[in-house]
């Protein structure tokens, strides 16, 4: 009875260690998908921005 308890306490702490390296992992991917849409954010504001630039001169909004 002894052996089985240490082997499951065992078992316990890989799955322990395996569910913070998860953890860890989530976090990292959670930073690093804020940055790409940051990015991705910013490429869209300076193509909107220049195409209202485009449209304003081809109306003769703009000089």
């Amino acid at each position: 009875m002894e052996a089985r308890i240490a082997k499951l306490e065992a078992s316990v702490g890989h799955v322990e260690r395996d569910v913070s390296d998860l953890r860890a992992e989530a976090r990292q991917l959670r930073g690093d998908m804020r940055q790409d849409f940051r990015i991705t954010w910013g490429g869209l504001i300076c193509v909107a921005l220049g195409l209202a630039a485009l449209m304003a001169k081809g109306f003769h909004w703009i000089g």
